[in-house]
């Protein structure tokens, strides 16, 4: 008869499994080792797995990526010193387990995508989604805007993700962003894409795009602003307003995630992504998602370690605001 896992527990707070009782690479593979959502009373922040890509449009795969980053989030341990914050002490974050989608049809995969997050939105401040390709940030956008109103969004990408259309289809992995500027999700004076590099349909890409409500940093600026640089201008942009953080793993360069879709040269590197949103403590979070991790073009989990440590520098942001004094 098994007997019940070790964790690690702070008051009514249930952390990871005890990793000096349990070997990290047994039990059940849930993000960073928590409780699963049924196993808690509770949860200020849920950690949800779409397992979609339906909408890429070149290499497919991201549809296992929630495992992948699952499973390469084993190391993880409950305190960050870079912020000094236990990140799982003075929050409850559970593992939610993954949201069941129609793979054959994109509109169909959205309702029940938004309804998903509507249902966990009930039970939880915010949720962090594990991709799962970029079609799934528009029905987690509209799942926050519900609750929130208008947000702004930091996306962190290779590409801008506002194009109209492929091939016709409204909604793809190209597509979110335009989706939701249209539809009123977003707070179009506080948005920003950082990371941005790599060829373009035209220069009225640029011009649409910032039409739609979007600040580009691209990859190069980002290399001469330093990181310093970058978390100045994206303080400045959403200011206090709502957050929404998009995480493209292909933000970062191929060395750092060869793991993706749609792989583009000249990226950050995961120091760079990392210590940016090491920042995010002092803003007003209330959502974010990690998409495009392909597992099948990864190497030594090089990829689904990089989305892992990004959820965890997501979530201890969420604890540093939590434990900081004043509103938030």
């Amino acid at each position: 008869m098994t007997e019940p896992v070790r964790r690690i527990v702070t008051g009514d707070t249930v952390g990871q499994v005890d990793a000096t009782a349990v070997p990290r690479y047994g039990g059940e593979a849930t993000f960073a080792r928590l409780p699963r959502l049924d196993e808690v009373t509770q949860a200020d922040i849920a950690v949800v797995g779409i397992p979609f890509d339906s909408g890429v449009s070149y290499r497919p795969g991201a549809r296992f990526g929630p495992s992948h980053i699952r499973e390469s989030s084993r190391l993880l341990r409950p305190y960050n010193p870079a912020l000094q914050v236990p990140v799982f002490a003075t929050q409850q974050v559970a593992d939610a387990g993954d949201l069941t989608v129609n793979p054959f049809s994109i509109d169909e995969a959205i309702g029940a995508i938004e309804r998903g997050a509507r249902d966990l939105a009930e039970r939880a401040r915010a949720v962090l989604t594990l991709g799962g390709d970029h079609t799934v940030a528009l029905p987690m956008l509209r799942a926050v805007a519900a609750s929130h109103g208008p947000v702004a969004v930091v996306h962190f990408d290779a590409h801008l993700d506002t194009w109209d259309t492929y091939f016709g289809a409204a909604y793809t992995h190209g597509t979110p962003f335009r989706r939701a500027s249209e539809e009123g999700l977003l707070d179009r004076s506080g948005c920003l894409h950082a990371g941005i590099r790599g060829p373009l349909y035209s220069d009225a890409d640029l011009t649409e795009d910032s039409e739609l409500g979007f600040q580009v940093v691209t990859a190069p600026e980002v290399e001469d602003l330093g990181v310093a640089g970058l978390v100045e201008r994206i303080r400045d942009r959403v200011g206090d307003r709502p957050v929404y953080v998009s995480v493209d793993i292909d933000v970062l360069d191929p060395a750092h995630a060869p793991g993706t879709g749609t792989p583009e040269a000249g990226g950050l590197t995961s120091r760079e992504l990392l210590a940016t949103l090491r920042s995010f403590a002092t803003l007003n979070l209330v959502g974010a998602d990690i998409v495009e991790v392909a597992p099948a073009y990864d190497h030594a989990q090089i990829t689904g370690i990089a989305a892992a440590h990004v959820g965890y520098e997501l979530l201890s942001a969420f604890a540093a605001r939590k434990a900081a004094p004043g509103p938030g």
